[in-house]
């Protein structure tokens, strides 16, 4: 069972895949060659048959720390001993915007100070340790394969050094030591579909993909506009949505992992490594709110790609989540052979909740393509037909009951943010058929989007609560209606909404974090409880903002800061205990910090808020 927290992990990437980092040097997951294929290494999930790739210190008591090298997506593990300091800086060279199997995972073992010897241990468990594996060594490396699948792991060293850096085959796994004085680097690399036999890396090699992969991030980055008073945290967030995003098709992953527990033991054990429509449009208007246009023109075709394949279809427009590449074949299953994260079982990959109807997707999908029309990106006439078709369909449809943005698994019901956010698809469209004089059946859509306003207003306003409620049959609160002051659909500081907003902190919010809605109140299918949701606290910082309530809203979000791991990561829920549970790091989260820091800072400063 393993026994590293979920916060004690860094994670890189290459835009097409991403691992894991244990502060003390272990890759614990890694999927390969997609976000979304079996793992390679899984021990984050089982310690014993999940494989893992470690390196640390031998024959010392060691602490260790792990930090990011400044702006980049570069992860330094330090570790400090009685005879020296040393360093692995792990990266993923980018991968590029092709579709390939060939990654590359770099760890460069660096001794700062004194002298150190480091042990490595390779043990690949292939299709989430189902597969055996066989192993072939040479003299600079190794070959792992199963079903196909190679990693072939290279040795970074200079001649004559063999005795500093030794690799030896233990059973069908390795294990090897590198010793090292003051000053020297060097390394492993371990790439999968290499097309060549393991080779012996020099130094200055592997300097230069540092190099470069460095200047890759940081050029990035510099595309950002923000200036703003949380400027670290910030950038740390567009960068770890960068590294979810499959730079292929643009698609973006709810995390890269699978199975993490909402609560430790519990059963809401579920596999993020797909594209929500939801989530991914989260996502590009939070980049976009940092000036980063490519990402939005990317998913863009990524999402018309999607409502290009389903023309005509009885279940709508959209799925609710699809594979990176755009494939909707999701099967949910479960791995009965691994223990799950500290016991927490089932283990499930695959995801049962794609065949979902929820509502709100369609207005997620098109505000972001609103934003992204704003931000100078043009819609062309194919894709204006295609979201004609989205609203003629939704116009039919909205008015029905479903599952809702929490993936319940408790039945459908008429969900007021799913009303909500089917008003806002039918806003947006409305104001770019007038801006641009494209042609709709505009007076239809502003009869739905006036129809949708005034049900909501009469059914999901609960009197005797003085609040909007997760559905129109029921009293019980939802988080997820922070966001209606955000869309536009009701102002910050209406009677109504302040109301809401006060019902919430009674209920829902606990020391500045907010609960999604409580499951005793409101069944929704599942055993056990979790804890709070993460997306939903920076949601509140934002609605505080709208209302007014400046000091609560800062107050609230630095509170938030607090909660971050040491790389400045988050997963999607924290514990009572203060502990990060859930998947990790969590698309939602960080795009949710984004809009929350430019949101208060603009207020902050004397600003209006952004409005819709």
């Amino acid at each position: 069972m393993t026994e590293t927290a979920i916060a004690d992990h860094g994670i890189v990437g290459d835009l097409q895949t991403a691992a894991l980092v244990t502060t003390d040097g272990s890759i614990d997951w890694f999927c390969c060659p997609r976000f979304d294929s079996p793992s390679v290494f899984g021990a984050l999930l089982d310690d014993e048959r999940g494989g893992h790739f470690r390196v640390r210190p031998v024959g010392v008591d060691y602490t260790s720390k792990q930090t990011y090298f400044p702006d980049t997506a570069v992860l330094v593990t330090r570790f400090f001993t009685e005879s020296g300091l040393g360093q692995i800086i792990d990266f993923m060279p980018p991968a590029g915007s092709t579709a390939t199997d060939d990654h590359r995972l770099v760890r460069m073992i660096h001794c700062v100070r004194g002298q150190m010897t480091f042990e490595v241990d390779v043990a690949p468990r292939f299709d989430y340790g189902r597969r055996p594996h066989q192993t072939q060594m040479t003299e600079t490396g190794a070959v792992f394969a199963a079903d196909g699948l190679t990693l072939t792991l290279h040795v970074v060293r200079e001649p004559g050094d063999e005795r500093k850096a030794r690799v030896t085959a233990v059973g069908e796994d390795l294990h090897g030591t590198v010793s090292l004085v003051a000053g020297e680097v060097r390394g492993l690399v371990l790439e999968s579909a290499a097309d060549g036999p393991p080779r012996e890396i020099r130094v200055d090699e592997i300097n230069a993909l540092f190099d470069d992969t460095v200047r890759f991030w940081r050029s990035w980055l510099a595309r950002s506009s923000y200036t703003g008073r949380w400027r670290e945290a910030v950038q740390r967030s567009a960068i770890t949505l960068k590294l979810m995003t499959y730079a292929p098709t643009g698609g973006l992953v709810a995390a890269p992992t699978a199975a993490l527990p909402e609560q430790i033991g519990g059963e809401r054990n579920w596999d993020y490594r797909y594209t929500w429509v939801r989530d991914a449009s989260f996502s590009v208007h939070a980049l976009l709110r940092l000036g980063m246009a490519d990402e939005a023109q990317q998913f863009a075709r990524w999402l018309g790609d999607r409502v290009r394949e389903r023309i005509g279809s009885d279940s709508g427009p959209l799925n609710i989540m699809y594979r990176i590449d755009g494939s909707s074949d999701l099967k949910e299953e479960t791995l009965d052979h691994w223990t799950g994260y500290r016991g927490s079982t089932p283990v499930h990959i695959g995801n049962g909740a794609a065949e979902q109807l929820q509502l709100d997707i369609y207005g997620e999908a098109i505000d972001s393509l609103y934003a992204a029309e704003r931000a100078g990106m043009p819609i062309p006439y194919q894709g204006w037909s295609a979201l004609t078709g989205v609203l003629n369909w939704l116009a039919d449809n909205w008015d029905q009951p479903e599952e809702g943005i929490w993936e319940t698994r408790g039945g459908r019901q008429p969900f007021t943010f799913g009303r909500v956010m089917c008003w806002v698809a039918f806003d947006r469209a409305i104001r770019l058929a007038a801006e641009h004089g494209l042609p709709a059946p505009v007076e239809r859509w502003i009869a739905e989007r006036d129809a949708i306003y005034q049900q909501v207003m009469d059914r999901g306003f609960h009197e005797s609560r003085q609040a909007f409620v997760q559905h129109y049959n029921t009293d019980v609160l939802d988080a997820a209606l922070l966001r209606m002051p955000t869309v536009g659909f009701i102002d910050g500081r209406d009677p109504r909404w302040e109301s809401t907003l006060a019902a919430m902190d009674g209920e829902l919010v606990t020391d500045s974090l907010v609960y999604r809605y409580d499951p005793e109140a409101s069944p929704d299918g599942l055993r056990g409880s979790e804890g709070t949701f993460s997306l939903c606290t920076f949601a509140y910082v934002d609605s505080l903002t709208r209302a007014g309530r400046l000091e609560d809203a800062r107050t609230a979000f630095e509170k938030m800061l607090t909660y971050a791991n040491h790389a400045g990561l988050y997963s999607e829920e924290i514990a009572l205990t203060g502990e990060q549970i859930g998947n990790f790091p969590q698309a939602f989260t960080h795009l949710a910090l984004i809009d929350a820091a430019v949101t208060l800072d603009a207020a902050l400063d004397g600003r209006a808020p952004a409005r819709a």
